[in-house]
């Protein structure tokens, strides 16, 4: 089974980005199952029911948040009413949606999909790792799911790395999401599972982490805001990682870095561009 994980969305020309290329990657690719995370979506901060729909039409099989999930006020309405868009899992009870869900992927396997928020630097929300301990027990790998995929948005590379090391041979995907930079540390690891520390974003990179750089600037100078932090608009990047699931174990065979558009090195997959 082939995997495809986008990372966070920002504003515009992220979507747009999305919107453009990924029915040609699922075609091209024979890709049986995309995951994106979604969070930044809207105008850089959360995600709109409209832009859900684009993004799901665009060839997304699942929408992942994370800590900017309810930025729009109405999500904690629609998002009731959309099993394919999930919001970390270790939020308090009572949050309105849901953090894990299984799915059926074009090849028909049955995916696990987690939608996790570190801790360290970030809200103090409940503890990941057990949180993510009660969803595997309850659909382990090659029990109830053929693959799991895990979308850590974190802070800290020591809590993705640690959370990494926590599943391994348990999941299919630890993938981290949350700081926008794509990493260089894409691996399988000793026990089977595809890891990342961050899959970097889907938006302009001549920006400050996906927002137009006037802002931002003026926050570290003077440490007076001017105005709102507003996404940049130029060309953008996209950012995410391919990942090739055997089908006999759920575990991963091989994991490798997608980056097309904007202004960014461009690669993509060895592993599939040779079948492609």
């Amino acid at each position: 089974m082939r995997m495809l994980f986008l990372g966070d969305v920002v504003g515009r020309s992220g979507r747009s980005a999305i919107i453009e290329r990924l029915p040609g990657l699922r075609e091209r690719y024979r890709i049986d199952f995309v995951v994106v995370n979604g969070e930044n979506a809207a105008g850089g901060f959360g995600i709109t029911e409209p832009i859900l729909i684009e993004l799901l039409d665009a060839g997304a099989d699942v929408v992942t948040t994370g800590n900017h999930v309810f930025d729009q006020r109405e999500t904690l309405t629609f998002i009731e009413r959309y099993d394919r868009l999930l919001r970390p899992i270790n939020f308090p009870p009572g949050t309105p949606g849901k953090g894990a869900g299984l799915f059926t992927a074009k090849s028909g396997a049955e995916v696990l999909v987690l939608n996790v928020q570190g801790r360290v630097f970030m809200a103090d929300l409940d503890d990941p790792f057990r949180a993510v301990e009660r969803e595997l027990e309850a659909c382990g790998l090659k029990e109830r799911a053929d693959a799991i995929l895990i979308d850590f948005h974190a802070e800290a590379t020591s809590e993705k790395e640690a959370m990494g090391h926590f599943v391994d041979g348990r999941a299919t995907a630890v993938i981290g999401t949350h700081t926008h930079v794509p990493t260089a540390d894409d691996q399988v690891l000793p026990k089977g599972t595809a890891y990342i520390s961050d899959a970097g974003m889907c938006g302009d990179f001549d920006s400050i982490l996906g927002m137009d750089k006037e802002e931002p600037l003026q926050r570290f100078l003077t440490k007076i805001p001017a105005g709102r932090f507003a996404p940049s608009l130029g060309e953008a990047t996209l950012c995410g990682v391919a990942i090739e699931v055997d089908d006999q174990t759920g575990l991963a065979r091989a994991i490798a870095p997608l980056r097309l558009g904007g202004r960014l090195s461009q690669t993509e997959p060895a592993f599939w561009s040779s079948e492609a």
